[in-house]
């Protein structure tokens, strides 16, 4: 959906009223951002009013900034108390991120120090594990952009009507559905050579009912050493599912940019990506995955290429 098609499909629902997002520090304009928008998720976008609209599973939100840097959010009418549920679990209210934050080596590594201050208050979002599966298999040598639509393209031709909402919105197609799906039908939403890798890994989980719950809940390990037996889904994209899909903040994606920073920032130029991802994970220790979004994020604002966004 285009962002005149956002508009007016916003503008025709009712919504309930703002409110505070609860559990949520106090954060800036380029910090919700890049929490949003920033690698992590694809399905939200910037409005015209300084808003944020976003989807995952069957939620419809709006996000702003309130006073003193709150963060609020409305959903269509009677559905605020399932989305005040979803919401805790997605941004991770629940969870101690400055506690996780203070507990990063920033005391001796001085360029994670400047990372995490550009970024105050800068979380990982809990997203639904299929989603975020679907999401990082349409990732590869893509810009973000780009894999937002690809996104809404498998929803709009693809995904049912998001409940409350008419045809306003469709949220994405679940793994079955998908699995109906020929490889034409897949490269028409422009997925390209994706669309092979996502049509054999959505026949095998639609076989199998029980494979994403299962790997989810399973050690980081043993849950990446299923995920790297899928169609299409390397040391990377299982990384990335883990961390944003499972809460696993052991993992540490190596993609291009944090290819670029450790070798910029930490003198491991030339080095391979499961080199770097050991390096990682024995660097920044069992909070990894949060380093790596500071570093990215930095990376991205400060040293910023052609180069694809993940």
């Amino acid at each position: 959906m285009g962002k005149a098609g956002e508009v007016s499909a916003a503008a025709a629902l009712r919504w309930s009223e703002w409110q505070p997002l609860a559990g949520y520090p106090a954060v800036d304009a380029a910090i919700l951002a890049e929490t949003v928008d920033g690698g992590q998720a694809f399905r939200w976008h910037a409005q015209p009013d300084a808003t944020w609209l976003g989807q995952w599973s069957d939620h419809v939100v709006g996000l702003r900034l309130g006073a003193a840097g709150r963060v609020e959010w409305r959903c269509p009418a009677g559905a605020e108390t399932r989305t005040a549920a979803a919401l805790a679990i997605y941004f991770g209210t629940d969870a101690d991120f400055p506690a996780h934050t203070d507990a990063l080596p920033w005391r001796t590594d001085s360029h994670l120090a400047r990372c995490l201050a550009d970024f105050p208050g800068l979380r990982i979002l809990r997203q639904p594990f299929g989603e975020t599966l679907l999401g990082f298999l349409c990732s590869a040598t893509k810009q973000i952009v780009q894999i937002k639509q690809m996104q809404e393209l498998l929803a709009a031709r693809h995904g049912a009507p998001v409940p409350g909402t008419g045809d306003a919105f469709r949220r994405l197609p679940t793994w079955t559905e998908l699995a109906a799906c020929s490889e034409a039908e897949l490269r028409a939403c422009q997925l390209g050579f994706r669309a092979r890798y996502i049509g054999e890994t959505a026949r095998f989980i639609a076989a199998r009912p029980d494979w994403l719950r299962e790997t989810e809940a399973l050690p980081y390990p043993e849950a990446k050493d299923r995920l790297l037996g899928l169609p299409g889904v390397g040391e990377k994209v299982a990384d990335c599912v883990l961390l944003f899909g499972a809460g696993r903040l052991e993992a540490f994606p190596v993609d291009v940019w944090i290819l670029k920073t450790l070798g910029r920032r930490y003198a491991l130029d030339g080095w391979k990506p499961p080199q770097l991802a050991q390096f990682g994970r024995a660097h920044f220790g069992p909070l990894a995955g949060l380093a790596q979004q500071f570093l990215f994020a930095w990376e991205r604002r400060h040293g910023r290429t052609d180069q694809v966004d993940r």
